[in-house]
């Protein structure tokens, strides 16, 4: 076995992607979890920001989106790191803030608890519109915008409901991919029935409008979110 070192973990990670912590204590010769932890320690890593962190992969800024997020078999990983850090971040960098609803389907995980410490601490702020809380930048300038953004987005919705335009921009786009990245195989009537409530509203036109565009009429199971 080679001399233990750093590189053992780094050669997991690159062969698996994730493992979980005894996976890295056997890598390294069956060590401690304190040494586990040292040898882990001179590596670039991330820990998984759900399945309540057992998950570690390697730290490549190449592997994330451009939401800076990666998740492989339903880990999935940050590259803020921690899960509280990247809502702040998600938050501060949008044009028209986030709803709670709209953070858990994109995370994947419950953010309640996030949000409302982030608002106590005044880390972000929020603010109701038309109906539920948007959570926005602290800075009042910035915040001010995100806010005229988001009522321009609800207005337009409204809009497209009342005269029966069909528009479908990116924000429409990525609402239903996010539905269907998380239950693979639904049909067009299954998202609709998941997007119930959304503001603006998303018609069933629209989402079949998508599922023409991006031919995605015969997607399978290809495997959801894992339970951990």
């Amino acid at each position: 076995m080679p001399s233990r070192s750093a590189q053992l973990v780094v050669q997991l990670l690159d062969t698996r992607s994730i493992a979980q912590l005894p996976d890295i204590k056997a890598a390294l010769g069956g060590v401690s979890r304190a040494t586990a932890f040292r040898y882990l320690a001179q590596v670039q890593y991330r820990r998984s920001y759900n399945c309540n962190g057992r998950y570690y992969s390697r730290h490549d800024p190449a592997r994330y989106d451009r939401l800076g997020l990666w998740c492989h078999q339903g880990v999935c990983f940050s590259r803020d790191g921690t899960l509280g850090a990247t809502i702040t971040r998600l938050v501060r960098e949008s044009d028209q803030g986030w709803t709670h609803r709209e953070l858990q389907a994109l995370l994947h995980v419950r953010v309640q608890t996030f949000l409302l410490e982030a608002v106590a601490s005044a880390t972000l702020a929020r603010e109701q519109v038309d109906g539920p809380y948007v959570y926005l930048h602290i800075d009042r300038a910035v915040r001010q915008s995100q806010l005229r953004r988001r009522n321009e987005r609800i207005a337009s919705g409204k809009a497209v409901v009342a005269t029966g335009a069909l528009v479908v921009d990116d924000s429409i786009v990525i609402q239903i991919l996010l539905v269907l990245i998380r239950h693979p195989g639904s049909k067009a009537a299954d998202v609709v029935r998941r997007l119930r409530g959304h503001l603006p509203p998303i018609t069933f036109e629209q989402v079949r409008a998508v599922f023409s565009r991006y031919d995605l009429e015969d997607l399978g199971e290809k495997g959801g979110p894992s339970s951990c």
